[in-house]
């Protein structure tokens, strides 16, 4: 018996490691394509509600046939779908791109990329799961790989208007791991997906239409490093691959890993940007930004190590019912 619960358990802590690797690369991915997209002549609120709005409608047809018309879930769950949506989507977006036209873009990650703190620091806050050292040391390791990785130079100064804008974006960040682990045990993780990209997506043109964001595109060519191409497979790579399969994997593998984990594997995006920033862009990342990077892997080793030795961690919904520990899809 303990055999097969330890087989069970490798398997869990394998896929969702896997998923969310593959969630922290496709959301990666997003920033090099964007930046193609705003370099044409697209406003951000524009690339951000294009991008959010066709994943959803990429995972609508999947959600729908994940419900089995047990319509009833919709309801029971609209509190949390209407959080993802409005928090870990549109809030957290509108605040990061709010906070870099006020400050620099490395920074404003910088500061972004500590919701992991933020999670540990919920999560012993709110549900007294008292992190422990090797949590403590991995959250140093990963946050010291995050400025190497990021390269920040002297000279930057530093808007507080921006710096509120960054770090309602983090607190963002830190509600899309919490809230991807929630639920009531029934609602599939495409259905959370779908349901808060398109409430996301449509806050995003609500903000545009009363003019917090500005809307604008265009059908101008997107030129990339080596290569110029029309303006829609950009765009329909952002809405399903750095999108739909980034949200939906993310979800997923926060439900095997927990959401303290996940966050601190995710941290692997900002790796994964500078890569295809590079093949992209040009972009190539510096020695010390590839030092950053294995810091930050090394992070994420520490935490589980930390993980493993730590007393059994339960998830809460937002009615406060303890959730069991099994996978949900």
């Amino acid at each position: 018996m303990a055999t097969v619960t330890d087989d069970t358990a490798a398997q869990r802590l394998k896929s969702g490691l896997i998923l969310a690797v593959l969630s922290a690369s496709s959301f990666g991915l997003s920033g090099p394509l964007a930046r193609g997209l705003m370099n044409a002549g697209w406003s951000a609120a524009s690339v951000v509600a294009i991008r959010v709005l066709l994943a959803a409608a990429a995972l609508l047809p999947i959600a729908v046939a994940h419900l089995h018309g047990e319509w009833q879930l919709l309801r029971r769950n609209a509190f949390l779908i209407t959080a993802y949506g409005l928090v870990a989507v549109a809030g957290t977006q509108l605040a990061y791109f709010n906070a870099v036209a006020r400050m620099e873009v490395g920074i404003a990650l910088l500061i972004e990329y500590t919701a992991p703190i933020a999670v540990v620091g919920w999560l012993w806050l709110r549900h007294r799961q008292r992190p422990g050292a090797a949590t403590v040391a991995g959250a140093a390791l990963g946050i010291t790989g995050l400025f190497l990785v990021i390269d920040l130079r002297s000279g930057m100064t530093t808007s507080w208007v921006g710096l509120a804008w960054a770090l309602a974006a983090m607190v963002g960040a830190a509600g899309y791991f919490v809230l991807s682990a929630q639920g009531d045990g029934t609602l599939p993780g495409t259905v959370l997906a779908a349901g808060g990209l398109l409430i996301g997506g449509l806050g995003l043109l609500a903000a545009g239409a009363v003019g917090i964001v500005p809307l604008h595109a265009t059908t101008n060519p997107v030129v990339f490093q080596s290569f110029t191409v029309s303006w829609w497979p950009p765009v329909l790579a952002l809405g399903t691959v750095t999108a739909a399969l980034a949200y939906v994997s993310g979800i997923a593998a926060t439900r095997l890993l927990g959401s303290r984990l996940a966050s601190f594997v995710a941290l692997s995006e900002v790796l994964a940007a500078l890569i295809f920033a590079w093949a992209l862009l040009g972009e190539a990342p510096r020695l010390i930004q590839l030092l950053g990077g294995v810091l930050i892997l090394v992070g994420v080793v520490v935490v589980r190590r930390g993980e493993l030795n730590a007393e059994p961690v339960d998830e809460f919904s937002p009615e406060g019912q303890v959730l069991d520990d099994a996978p949900r899809s």
